[in-house]
Formats: C-alpha cells, sequence, structure tokens
C-alpha cells in the first residue's frame, strides 16, 4: 500500500463554538466544579478520607500543575467540614517533676475558658488573699494566738530572769538572742575591773552560776521551741482556713464552668488540687513585706509571679473557632513546624524552659483532621523524613527541645520531656509517581502506612462533559480573579490546546495548570486592548507571545540552517543522505529541528557501524533501535547470506548526544538508498520507528518534530515538493499549527503516512520497494526495478570482491610460504 497524502482536516482537531452551548462563560460561575477527567482519583480520594482506621493515610502522585494539591486541599476541607471539632491541647505544670510538663485535652473551646480562668483567679488571688488575711476577725484570731504564746513565754521568761537574778544576773533579750549582765550587791551592773577585783573565790562563784544560768537558757529555749511551732503551725492553719474557702470556691466555679464531659477529668483534677495545695502552702508570698527591705520585697514578688506562672495554662492548640476538623497544608515543612518545639528562654541567667514553653507543630494542631506534605520537601531536610517515620509507625508525638538546647551548650536548662500524646490525623502525602515507587522500594514498612494511593492522570479520554467542565474551571477562574469572562471561540481554542498538550485529537491534557495560566494571559490581553469579553485571537495572541517568551534558542538553531552553518538540504535528491526530525526539550519548552542523517556502505565483514554509539554518543534506546535496525536488515537480505557489507551510520553536525528511537526509519532508509544507489527526496523530512518486521512505530513529539522542518520549509520557500513522512499511528497525535494545515490546502506542504517501511522507502526513492510483508522479499514485484533489487545487486557485488580479495590473500600467503620454505 503506497504511502497516504493526509487531507487538511486530519491534521488537527477543530472544535466547532457553537458545540459548547454557551454565550459566555458567566452562565457557568455559579456552577459546581468537577474533578475533570480524575475519576479514578476522586473515588480513591473519597475511600481514603472515609476510613477510620490506622495506615490509611494517602499518597497523591501526578505531576505538577494537575490540580493534585488544589482538588486534595478541595475534598480534605469538605471531608473535615462533615467531622467533629476535635479537642483543644493544653501544657500544665507539673507540681511533682517539673520537668515533665503533663499534656491535657480538653473539648473544643474549653481550653481557652480554662486558660482565661486560671488568668482571673490568678489576679483575684492577689487582690483577694491580702484582704482576707487583713480582715479584723482574721487579725482578732491571729492576736488570741499570738497572746496565748506571749502568755506562756512570759511565764517562762519569769521563771528564768527570776532564776537568773538570784544568782545576780540581769536578764535581757535584744534582737532575739539572750542578753545577762553581773550585777554587785546592790543590783547595778559591775564593770570589767570591778568584776576583776572581786576575790578568786568569788570569781568561780560567778563562774559556777553563768554555767547554770546558760544550762537554765537552753533549757528555755527547747521548752519554747515546741511553743513557737503550735503557735507557728495555728497562725498557718488560721490562714488556711480563712483562704481555703476563696480558693474552693473559685476552683469549684472553674469545674462547674467546663461542664461538657471531659476525657483527662481526673488529670484535670488532679491538677487543680495541686494548684490549691500550692497556694495554700505558700501565703506568705501574697502578703507584702517591710517597704524598707527592697530586695526582699522584690524577692518575694519574684517567687509570687514564679507560683502564679506554674498555675497557668499553656494553651498550644486551641479549635474554639472551628466548625469542623481541621485541614493544614504544610507548605515549609520543618522540624519546629510540623512536630513543634520548646522555646527557650535566653533572656535570664541561665536559660530557662518550662511548660510554658511549649509550641505545638502542625501534627498537632491538625489532631482529628489532614495535614498535606510534600515529599520531596520532606527527604531534603535531613532528619525530617525519619522522625515522621517513627511518628507513622506509633500515632503518638513528644515535643522535644532538639537543637535547641544543644545550641546553649553546658548553659542549657535542664531537658524538658513533655507527655507525649496521641495523635489522630490522616497525612496526604503528595509527590511524583518516581517518588511514589522510589519509596516503595526504599522504604516498604513506611510506603504500607499509605494504603490509599490516589493517582492523577496526565490526560483523559475527551468528550462534551469534559469540555464542558473545562468551560466551568475557565469561569470560575475568571470569577476568581476578576478577570473578563471567555466567548465560546476563546473557550474551543483552549479545549484545542488542551489536546495540543495531550499530542493527542481524542484526549486532553489534566494539567490545568497551564490552562489557568493561558486563561490569566488571554484575559490580560483582552483587556490591553480594551475588551470585555475574551475571544480567540486574544488566546492565539497569548500563546504566540508565551513561545516568543520561550524559543530563543529554536530560533538560534533555525539562524544557523538560514545562514548555512547547519548543513540542510531542502530540495533535490541525493543518495544516502536524508532528513530526520528530532526534538529539543528544555524543561519549560519543546520544539523540534531536523537533522541530517548520511550512510556509507562498502564491501567489508564488520557489519553495521553506528558512530554515535562508537564515540559515547548515543543513549541505550537509540542503541536498541540501531540493532532492531540491523536486525530487519539482515532478515531481509538473509537469502543472500552471509552479507559482506561494511556500513556507518551517522548524525550530521550532532555534538549534545541522540536518544531515542524515533530516527531508525530514516537510518534504514538512507542505508537502503546507499546500497541501492537510489537518491533519496530531501524535500520529505522523516520520523519513525520500526520493529523487526518492518512496521512502522509511532513516536512521541510528532507536532513539535514536523512544526520544525515546516519552520525549515518556510525559511527557505516553499515549493510543493516539501512534506514529511510520518507514522500512520501517529495520525491521531496531530494537532499542527495553523500555518501547516493551510499550506496543505494550498498544496505547499504535504504530510505523509505509512504503516511499514517499504511505503516510505517507495515514496522517497520513487521507486517499488520490493519488499514483501515483514522481512521478506516482494516476489510480486519487477525483481529488476526495486529498491531491494538494486540493494541485493550491490549486496552480491561486495561478496565478490571480499571473496576474490580472500583469495588473493590467501594465493600471496602460499607463494611467501613456498619462498621461506626454499629458502
Amino acid at each position: 500500500m503506497p504511502a497516504i497524502a493526509l487531507e487538511p482536516h486530519q491534521l488537527r482537531l477543530t472544535i466547532a463554538p457553537e458545540s459548547l452551548g454557551f454565550a459566555s462563560t458567566a452562565e457557568l460561575q455559579d456552577l459546581p466544579l468537577p474533578w475533570i477527567g480524575q475519576e479514578r482519583a476522586q473515588a480513591a480520594t473519597q475511600f481514603g478520607l472515609s476510613m477510620d482506621q490506622p495506615d490509611y493515610h494517602l499518597f497523591v502522585l501526578g505531576e505538577v500543575g494537575s490540580g493534585r494539591t488544589s482538588l486534595l486541599r478541595q475534598a480534605t476541607q469538605a471531608a473535615a467540614a462533615q467531622r467533629a471539632v476535635p479537642p483543644d491541647l493544653c501544657y500544665l505544670h507539673n507540681f511533682d517533676a517539673p520537668e515533665r510538663p503533663r499534656a491535657l485535652r480538653l473539648p473544643a473551646g474549653q481550653g481557652r475558658q480554662l486558660r482565661v480562668a486560671m488568668l482571673e483567679m490568678a489576679k483575684m488571688l492577689q487582690t483577694d488573699i491580702p484582704k482576707r488575711l487583713a480582715s479584723p476577725d482574721c487579725k482578732a484570731e491571729a492576736e488570741t494566738i499570738q497572746k496565748a504564746w506571749q502568755k506562756e513565754e512570759a511565764i517562762a521568761f519569769a521563771t528564768l530572769d527570776a532564776f537568773a537574778e538570784a544568782r545576780h544576773f540581769r536578764l535581757s533579750r535584744e534582737g532575739g538572742q539572750m542578753v545577762f549582765t553581773l550585777t554587785g550587791d546592790k543590783g547595778h551592773p559591775l564593770t570589767e575591773n570591778e568584776a576583776l577585783a572581786l576575790p578568786r573565790e568569788r570569781r568561780a562563784e560567778i563562774d559556777a552560776a553563768e554555767q547554770a544560768l546558760r544550762t537554765e537558757i537552753a533549757r528555755f529555749l527547747d521548752a519554747m521551741r515546741p511553743l513557737e511551732r503550735a503557735r507557728d503551725e495555728a497562725l498557718a492553719n488560721l490562714r488556711r482556713q480563712t483562704i481555703k474557702p476563696l480558693i474552693e470556691h473559685a476552683v469549684q466555679d472553674i469545674r462547674q464552668g467546663l461542664k461538657k464531659q471531659i476525657k483527662d477529668a481526673a488529670k484535670l483534677g488532679q491538677w487543680l488540687d495541686q494548684v490549691e495545695r500550692e497556694v495554700l502552702n505558700r501565703l506568705a508570698l501574697f502578703e507584702a513585706g517591710n517597704a524598707d527591705d527592697e530586695d526582699a520585697e522584690d524577692e518575694r514578688k519574684h517567687h509570687l509571679a514564679e507560683l502564679l506562672a506554674r498555675c497557668q495554662v499553656n494553651l498550644a492548640v486551641d479549635n474554639s473557632e472551628r466548625n469542623g476538623a481541621p485541614v493544614v497544608v504544610e507548605e515549609n515543612p520543618q522540624m519546629r513546624g510540623l512536630f513543634g518545639a520548646i522555646d527557650i528562654q535566653t533572656d535570664t541567667d541561665p536559660p530557662h524552659a518550662d511548660f510554658s514553653c511549649i509550641r505545638a507543630g502542625s501534627l498537632l494542631k491538625a489532631h482529628g483532621g489532614f495535614i498535606l506534605l510534600h515529599l520531596r520537601d520532606l527527604v531534603e531536610d535531613e532528619g525530617l523524613w525519619p522522625r515522621l517515620r517513627r511518628f507513622l509507625r506509633s500515632s503518638r508525638l513528644q515535643i522535644d527541645e532538639g537543637s535547641a538546647a544543644a545550641a546553649h551548650g553546658p548553659t542549657a536548662p535542664v531537658a524538658l520531656q513533655p507527655e507525649a500524646v496521641d495523635v489522630d490525623v490522616k497525612i496526604v502525602l503528595i509527590g511524583s509517581v518516581e517518588e511514589y515507587y522510589a519509596l516503595q522500594e526504599a522504604d516498604p514498612d513506611t510506603a504500607r502506612r499509605f494504603r490509599v494511593k490516589v493517582d492523577f492522570a496526565e490526560r483523559f479520554a475527551a468528550s462534551p462533559a469534559t469540555r464542558h467542565a473545562t468551560a466551568i474551571f475557565v469561569a470560575h477562574s475568571c470569577k476568581k480573579r476578576g478577570l473578563p469572562h471567555f466567548a465560546p471561540s476563546a473557550v474551543a481554542r483552549l479545549l484545542e490546546q488542551t489536546h495540543r498538550e495531550a499530542d493527542d485529537q481524542c484526549r486532553q491534557s489534566a494539567l490545568f495548570a497551564n490552562t489557568d495560566a493561558l486563561v490569566i494571559e488571554s484575559a490580560a490581553l483582552c483587556r490591553a486592548r480594551g475588551g470585555t469579553l475574551v475571544e480567540a485571537p486574544d488566546v492565539d495572541a497569548a500563546l504566540l507571545a508565551h513561545t516568543l517568551r520561550h524559543n530563543y534558542p529554536e530560533e538560534q538553531l533555525h539562524e544557523s540552517i538560514t545562514e548555512g552553518e547547519r548543513l540542510i538540504t531542502l530540495h533535490g535528491t541525493v543518495a544516502g543522505q536524508i532528513n530526520a526530525m528530532t526534538q529539543v526539550d528544555l524543561g519549560d519548552y519543546r520544539f523540534g529541528f531536523p537533522m541530517r542523517i548520511t550512510a556509507r556502505t562498502f564491501a567489508g565483514h564488520e557489519g553495521l557501524l553506528n558512530i554515535e554509539r562508537e564515540v559515547d554518543m548515543s543513549g541505550p534506546i537509540h542503541d536498541k533501535g540501531v540493532l532492531i535496525l540491523h536486525s530487519y536488515l539482515t532478515a531481509l537480505f538473509s537469502h543472500v547470506a552471509p552479507l559482506a557489507l561494511n556500513a556507518s551510520i551517522v548524525f550530521e553536525q550532532e555534538y549534545s548526544g541522540v536518544e531515542g528511537d524515533s530516527a531508525s526509519c530514516a537510518e534504514l532508509y538512507a542505508l537502503l538508498s546507499s546500497l541501492s544507489g537510489l537518491p533519496l527526496r530531501q524535500g520529505i523530512a522523516v520520523t519513525g520507528a520500526l520493529n523487526q518486521h518492518g512496521e512502522v512505530l509511532p513516536v512521541g513529539g510528532i507536532n513539535e518534530k514536523i512544526e520544525g522542518w515546516f519552520h525549515a520549509c518556510a525559511a527557505a520557500g516553499l515549493d510543493g515538493t516539501q512534506g514529511v513522512l510520518i507514522p500512520a499511528r501517529n495520525l491521531r497525535h496531530l494537532m499542527l499549527s495553523r500555518a501547516i494545515v493551510d499550506a496543505v490546502e494550498r498544496g505547499l506542504f504535504h504530510v505523509y503516512t505509512v504503516g511499514h517501511v517499504s511505503e516510505g522507502i517507495a515514496l522517497l526513492t520513487g521507486e517499488a520497494s520490493g519488499m514483501g510483508p515483514g522481512a521478506l522479499p516482494d516476489l510480486a514485484a519487477d525483481v529488476e526495478g526495486t529498491v531491494l533489487s538494486r540493494a541485493e545487486q550491490t549486496l552480491r557485488a561486495f561478496r565478490r570482491a571480499c571473496q576474490s580479495a580472500g583469495q588473493t590473500r590467501r594465493g600471496s600467503g602460499r607463494r611467501n610460504g613456498a619462498a621461506r620454505q626454499a629458502g
């Protein structure tokens, strides 16, 4: 079957604007936006979000721009709205072990309520405790206790004083200490000289009396200590009994205020009891001391502030204003932000950290809901991924000081170990296809925690429903950004572009980020011209502007053809030479470019030489294509085996390497041309891979390749003989530019398709191929005039030449051997 020249309407899909069924996208802006072409991903997402079981986290895989993040955010927010509001999380001072703060979960809103109540209670205690202690009743009771003690102490002191007086000592108390002075017979104190002037016997009596007095004073003090303790205990009990009702009432109000059922009620009750006990045990801190002693007063205030701070609540997670479960999108995951942290207070010496320094991370904030993370962000931060793995195993999280404590070295405070808490969160991990399977291989234990695979398609089958949904997407984008709406012709042009990005007339690209960008740029050009409705020319102008921003490398390469630096023949015929088409992918821009391939054949036994492979400038897929070509060529001429052939193939002026098998057909045609001596049409560029049976296989980047060749031909001038030869199986992938369609319609350019290499060689040489099905000669063809017969004649000539050369060498060898023997 000969090569088929395609009609203009086959070169691209054209969507009729009237088929879309609206006059402007403004009519669609209030319609709900579906998951366009992502039914599989949507079903997986709904399943995963509804599974309330451990290890059913979601791994979302897809290309950037497929809407994977925005759609999962939308889905998780919808699911979170149906869930109950999770509890608040508080951290409390542990009076028994301050280095181990307690964690407390309270119903949503009660964490804030408890914090406010404890703050108000602290203010109340600072004002009411001193008032209660200074009340007349309390003072009267304290005076009674004090007078009772003073009475007993006065009786005991009077006895001691009489004992001292009987031994000629005068007893007094100065600054809390006992002072006694020796007196004379008339009761006046003796001076030191007078005491020394006394007789020795008298001085000995005085020494014995002094010793007895000291012993009696010691007995007095021993007797007073229990009385003082009893007095102090009585006064303390009085103060506690005076203040206890005040504190109990305040604490009871707090308990009553937290009416909802509390899971950690026992823990909260125990902590409030400890607060009550601590305050009652340190009532002295609430009473002002001597105003003249500023240091003592400052120290009292400092200790009072510390006591009241320990009675406060660190509300780490506050869900009081939520209407459903949380959805946390962690755009910049770090150790502190994800797992929480302890802020060490460096303004003190030494640095200080307590329960109030604990800060919750995203995982704690997402308790009861969802958190969205990108896998690449996690693995790029050393230590982040291993810790997340440990969290996934236990679903418990303990905040630690980490690097913050290490930074302070030996001056770091005692390490806090906050109580670990259970975290019920569903993780949505977003990554690429490559990252997903790399995780499966490298870390299967963690991978099994993500049992729900949400696979976003890169493209999907087009239908009236998907086109209508795409129009809704455009309407929502315009409404969201305040852009002018799109006319049906503009939407039709956008839809055609999605088919171009998918390289398929039957499928649309799922990378709606590109569509969204095109919407924004087209609307900007519409506004620039003063329009109120975006039309198709605005979209075309936006596409052209985008191309001009990215195609500088393409223009440079085409200039090299125009200026004669790169050798490309666009007219006539040449044997052993053909123009192939290649694609250059710069990441943000793809374009096609022609490449000359030449082949040389001559007699020999080395077979096919791939020059690119010999110099390590070809990739494995290209090498595979050359080996398949060699296999087909060998089978094609198997009836004249063994082949006496040396052949070389080279991509002319290619210095950056070759990869892919899409030039296999062109390489075969160049070889057959060289063998047969039949020249190839230089105005027709070729692309296509082949298998071992000569069938032409589809290739990628077909539109860019054709447009690259058309660009080169148009620059030199179209003469009606130029065109391209492509695989018939690429027909559905054609979405060529309108310039090419117009050129084909006017007969200035041609697009041919072939299903077998025999059809291509016939078109390029103008002669019958002589090839049959598979790799067999066509026995029905005119043997003398086919490409195959001419090549076969050349191969037979090569074999005869090799045989002749071999006989010559053998004959020469025998003569030389005889000469040596004679010698």
